[in-house]
């Protein structure tokens, strides 16, 4: 198949977590022996932020690791009828202008012959339905959700068996343990402190544990108020700043433990949706607690990582982590396995392209779309 991808960003992760996950399908894709074409715009804010804090070397990584893949950037000018032009399978993801959204799925229902998807990566179906109802998805085959409660949202706005859950996973070919590498710091975590939805949270689930268990840890991410600077630097952790997704696996291999630390929307709203950063620390081999979040889907078994429900289990957590290697071991295996046989970008790749013959065979293709907008 000719894959022709439409992202807010492939180049930049800056603040764009969803970058991860649309890079490795893409590889894996390519892999899979399909034609795969990335159209990012060339003022997306994620790599305008980037070039901000200097992240044109990391940027100019992307290429190479990402070896076959056409990336394209583009401006107002963008032709959709040429970058249209031969496609089989056309992925819009949800990070992208409704008008673009809505001309593209013009393009599907007047004929064009691709399979068009829309794959929805946030949680604004439930905290904020406004924002979904913007996105005019007549003409569109099918929804890509990142979890089976955002598909059954979906097929309340009637998408019937036309909406998929399509999780994120790791990008094995980037996230794996290297064992060379010495680890210094007692923990790290990466994550961005963002507006203050989970200031509580990252001071009971990091800051509190670190500062009582005096550990050596270092903390990555962007968008950190002068008020968040001083808080977790008052408790000894240091701050580097934004870390490239793709320099990721050197900082967890650097590092005993990390955690996870949910925002509240996919706690409460989003149940058995985990962020990107669990599937990638497990298949990096590094032992993860995790704060609470629900994982309705039994993506993990026990033993992948451990779960604690407040500050204080998670002091005690990491208390014995610190002392217990055989059960940090056993935590590292489990997880390494879950992510290896269930959670790969090449598992998804193939699902994706299952999801796609499943759509033609079944003649969906051809049925009268829905308006997202009218229904919702």
């Amino acid at each position: 198949m000719k894959c022709v991808l439409f992202y807010h960003a492939f180049t930049s992760c800056w603040n764009n977590g969803n970058a991860h996950f649309l890079r490795g399908y893409a590889r894996e894709l390519h892999a899979l022996g399909h034609e795969v074409v990335v159209f990012e715009p060339i003022d997306g804010w994620s790599w305008l932020n980037a070039m901000r804090e200097g992240g044109s070397h990391a940027m100019e990584d992307i290429p190479t690791l990402f070896a076959g893949i056409d990336i394209r950037r583009y401006d107002a000018s963008l032709d959709l009828e040429r970058a249209l032009d031969g496609a089989d399978l056309v992925i819009v993801h949800e990070w992208n202008p409704p008008d673009l959204i809505a001309q593209i799925g013009r393009r599907r229902a007047q004929g064009a012959p691709f399979t068009l998807l829309f794959h929805d990566t946030h949680h604004r179906a439930v905290s904020a339905p406004e924002e979904l109802a913007q996105f005019d998805l007549d003409g569109f085959d099918g929804v890509l959700a990142f979890g089976e409660v955002l598909r059954q949202i979906y097929l309340k706005l009637g998408w019937a068996d036309r909406a998929f859950t399509w999780h994120e996973a790791a990008d094995v070919a980037l996230y794996h343990p290297l064992p060379q590498v010495e680890r210094a710091d007692d923990l790290l975590w990466i994550g961005n402190w963002g507006d203050g939805e989970r200031s509580a949270e990252l001071n009971e689930f990091l800051v509190g544990p670190v500062a009582e268990l005096k550990l050596r840890a270092s903390l990555h991410g962007v968008r950190y108020s002068d008020d968040a600077l001083l808080t977790i630097r008052s408790a000894g952790i240091r701050y580097g700043g934004w870390l490239p997704a793709h320099w990721a696996p050197l900082a967890f291999a650097g590092a005993h433990t990390t955690i996870h630390v949910p925002r509240g929307p996919y706690v409460r709203l989003l149940p058995g949706i985990p962020t990107i950063r669990v599937f990638e620390a497990l298949a990096c081999g590094i032992p993860l607690v995790s704060a609470p979040w629900s994982d309705a889907e039994g993506l993990f078994p026990d033993g992948a990582y451990l779960s604690v429900a407040d500050g204080a289990q998670m002091t005690r957590a990491l208390r014995s982590l610190r002392g217990d290697r055989e059960m940090s071991a056993a935590m590292v295996n489990t997880g390494l396995e879950t992510i290896r046989e269930r959670h790969t970008c090449r598992h998804r790749a193939e699902q994706l392209v299952g999801i796609v013959a499943d759509i033609r065979g079944s003649g969906l293709q051809s049925q009268s779309q829905h308006d997202i907008g009218a229904v919702a």
